[in-house]
């Protein structure tokens, strides 16, 4: 007779009385499974053959199936002896289609199923398939898609088995409509929002995405919020709460800002207290914050920083300097009182370099500054850092000083850094008001075999310039520092379609140059070099360069000679803020087998910037050019001075500044130079604190003079505009909008000039 044990009976109502008669079981047949191993249902029933099955232990056998999560359904027959376990497996999912992805990538959309638990060949839960959908909707949530629909249509297969389909309608992207910022009185709200990176949409948002909500970007913007007024005396400042809604058809968010701005602080003293460990007058010296002052987070930050600094410089390593505040509510004033607690001063016992897999060990160690055995100096291990990482040869470099175990007075100065391709194989192209479409090329290879050494072969080609040379360098040709370089070259020019003189030139040369560092801003350079020139000029070229060539001869061979000194201490090189870049160059030909290159040139340039706040600084600065013949031979024309244009005073064309041929009225270049600017750069409005775009409005002066005549100021040519750089997605493009202002009649005018290139 057959008994018969159903999953749902056996698992709800299995009770102390038995069901049936307990007995031993002789044998066990599993019925009903497709695609599972017979083993594999062995391996979770909890009987054996030889077991005595009770209705306890079928109810424990029961619930142990459904726990496996491979069935819908089972049930446990008794005939005569013999177990008889039948099973109804749940369908394997045998394949996922995702219809309407344009976003998100398929392979981020599978990864998040299959952590939910949906996947192929694995067991298919209809409870499931709802979490699935929010999974995805949360992908899409998170990229600012809010009105994304998720239709799942399943479809059973043979074998039982069954398809997964996920039709996706994105929708479009929500945007920023509005931003408020609620209970803010002392200043405007546009200023207030100009800190905040996320923002309506503008003109550029297509690019920054600063129009898309997102949790992240407000939390840093309520953080700037709260900098803001606390650099500006709002001790008291506080984010009250916030508010994101979305509109109905989920395309348009809101966000509103709830603040206390609380009174305004001003500083009624400060004082330096604690073990000082060096001179008192030096640390109150590095408090930028003075009473009178209004409160500045900012500087007080600044300041604490600076006084641990100082103290790390003479081996205080662990100095510990706080601020604290002394609120005086009635008069709106707040004493601070700076506690300096220097510790124990130690020295380094060992700098470590690890990371470096392929450069040499000793390219990064000469560039440190801090040495081993002696006191911890903190501004030497933070120029160390700089050093190495102007190197170009890390994608990263990290400097920590743990304390050695075991000791109160050592550290050790860890440098690890993770090694990047330092060969580079580069494409360019571009395009310039000047020079037209250009087109570049090079190979080369900053870091040859670990070495530090670098190689390099290079293309430059435009309308009228083309440049092919071969370059060698070893910065460290002595133990000292001291670069030695080696350069070939061929160069062609063809100024046809220029405001210059006619003329084609065709020179090959090769030398070798040295660089000395004298600190770790400043440099000189010196070279020689010999080059062969051959000059073609026509009936268009201005007759006294037709003369010149007459009495010299188209070929000329030379030995040039040139040197340099350099400073730079400008922040950065993208986006300066403060610093200055300086240098002079000079560059003496003389001739071999002939007399024509006899010449002295010889260049001075300073631009600095001055900082008025974070992202608002004032570059101004010239440059000042002379050259001359030497021997009795007038300079060489080819070696003449120009200006004008984009790089030089915006407003009037390319080179056409300076002396005029009057017969084919070109511009003749000249052996003197002057150039100067003054430009207030800013950030682009409503970009917050994104930099890849920057504004200035400038003011620019120049001339050339030819041989023989005097600089005078009253010669100048004055032009004044706004500009505009952007690190655009294409390439940096530099763009001008400039009034010659006392443009004289000849003069070549020109108010809109941009160049723009890029590396593919």
């Amino acid at each position: 007779m057959k008994k018969i044990i159903h999953g749902l009976i056996g698992v709800l109502f299995a009770t102390s009385a038995a069901a049936f008669d307990p007995f031993v079981v002789k044998d066990i047949r599993v019925e009903g499974i497709q695609r599972t191993e017979a083993g594999t249902v062995f391996s979770y029933l909890p009987v054996r053959v030889g077991d005595k099955l009770t209705d306890e232990t079928a109810a424990q056998a029961i619930k142990a199936l459904f726990s496996t999560g491979f069935f819908k359904d089972v049930r446990l027959e008794i005939e005569g002896d013999v177990l008889v376990v039948v099973l109804e497996e749940r369908p394997a999912i045998a394949a996922i289609d995702l219809v309407g992805l344009k976003t998100v990538k398929k392979e981020d959309v599978l990864k998040g199923l299959k952590e939910v638990g949906i996947a192929e060949s694995r067991i298919f839960d209809r409870a499931l398939v709802e979490r699935a959908e929010q999974e995805m909707k949360r992908q899409y949530l998170s990229l600012g898609y809010y009105a994304v629909q998720i239709t799942t249509t399943v479809t059973p297969l043979e074998r039982n088995r069954v398809g997964i389909n996920f039709a996706v309608n994105e929708g479009d992207i929500a945007k920023i409509r509005q931003i408020n910022i609620v209970g803010a009185s002392a200043f405007k709200e546009e200023d207030l929002l100009d800190n905040f990176a996320l923002r309506t949409p503008n003109w550029l948002t297509w690019y920054t995405k600063n129009d898309q909500y997102s949790k992240q970007k407000l939390s840093g913007d309520l953080e700037a919020l709260r900098s803001f007024y606390l650099d500006r005396g709002y001790l008291e400042f506080t984010v009250d709460s916030t508010q994101v809604s979305i509109s109905p058809d989920k395309q348009d968010i809101y966000i509103t800002v709830n603040v206390s701005e609380g009174e305004r602080y001003s500083v009624s003293s400060v004082k330096v207290v604690g073990d000082i460990a060096v001179p008192e007058d030096q640390l109150r010296k590095l408090v930028a914050v003075k009473p009178g002052d209004i409160y500045s987070r900012e500087k007080m930050t600044e300041s604490t920083k600076a006084i641990s600094d100082r103290l790390g410089n003479d081996g205080f390593a662990f100095a510990n300097v706080n601020a604290a505040p002394e609120l005086d509510k009635e008069k709106r004033e707040v004493a601070f009182t700076v506690f300096v607690d220097p510790g124990r001063r130690v020295n380094v016992r060992r700098v470590n370099v690890t990371g470096n897999t392929k450069t040499r060990d000793e390219v990064v160690r000469r560039e440190l500054r801090q040495a081993e055995g002696a006191w911890y100096e903190g501004d030497k291990i933070n120029k160390s850092r700089t050093r190495i990482d102007r190197l170009g040869y890390f994608e990263e470099v990290t400097v920590e000083t743990p304390a050695v175990p075991g000791t109160t007075d050592q550290v050790d100065v860890n440098v690890n850094v993770k090694e990047k391709a330092t060969g580079n194989v580069m494409i360019g192209a571009g395009y310039s008001t000047t020079d037209k479409i250009t087109l570049s090329g090079s190979i080369q290879q900053d870091n040859l075999f670990g070495s530090g050494k670098t190689v390099g072969v290079q293309v430059n080609t435009s309308k009228y310039y083309k440049t092919y040379a071969f370059s060698y360098t070893d910065p460290y040709y002595t133990i000292d520092g001291i670069s030695r370089g080696f350069d070939v070259y061929r160069r062609t020019t063809d100024t046809a379609g220029l405001a210059i003189g006619r003329f084609d030139a065709s020179s090959w040369g090769a030398g070798v140059r040295y660089g000395m560092p004298l600190s770790d801003d400043e440099y000189v350079r010196f070279g020689a070099s010999v080059d062969t020139t051959k000059t073609t000029v026509s009936t268009y070229s201005p007759q006294r360069w037709i003369d010149f060539v007459n009495s010299f001869g188209a070929r000329m061979n030379s030995v040039l000679l040139t040197g340099g000194w350099g400073r730079n201490t400008i922040d950065s090189f993208i986006y300066p803020m403060k610093g200055a870049l300086t240098g002079t160059t000079g560059e003496v030909g003389m001739p071999v087998g002939g007399q024509a290159l006899k010449y002295v040139k010889a260049t001075f340039s300073h631009y600095q910037y001055q900082p008025f706040s974070k992202d608002q600084t004032l570059k101004f600065g010239g440059e000042l050019g002379l050259a001359s013949g030497y021997g009795g031979v007038t300079l060489p024309f080819m070696k003449n001075f120009y200006a004008g244009g984009i790089g030089s005073v915006r407003g009037y064309e390319a080179s056409s500044l300076g002396p005029v041929d009057a017969a084919t009225t070109a511009r003749l270049g000249g052996a003197k130079k002057l150039t100067g600017t003054a430009e207030y750069l800013f950030r682009m409005p409503g970009l917050g604190k994104d930099k890849s775009v920057r504004l200035g409005a400038f003011v620019d002066a120049g001339q050339v003079w030819g041989t023989g005549d005097k600089i005078k100021l009253s010669d100048m040519r004055y032009s004044a505009g706004l500009a505009a750089n952007w690190a655009s997605p294409f390439g940096p493009l530099r763009f001008s909008f400039a009034k010659a202002l006392n443009a004289k009649e000849g003069d070549r005018k020109q108010v809109v000039q941009f160049t723009m290139g890029s590396a593919f």
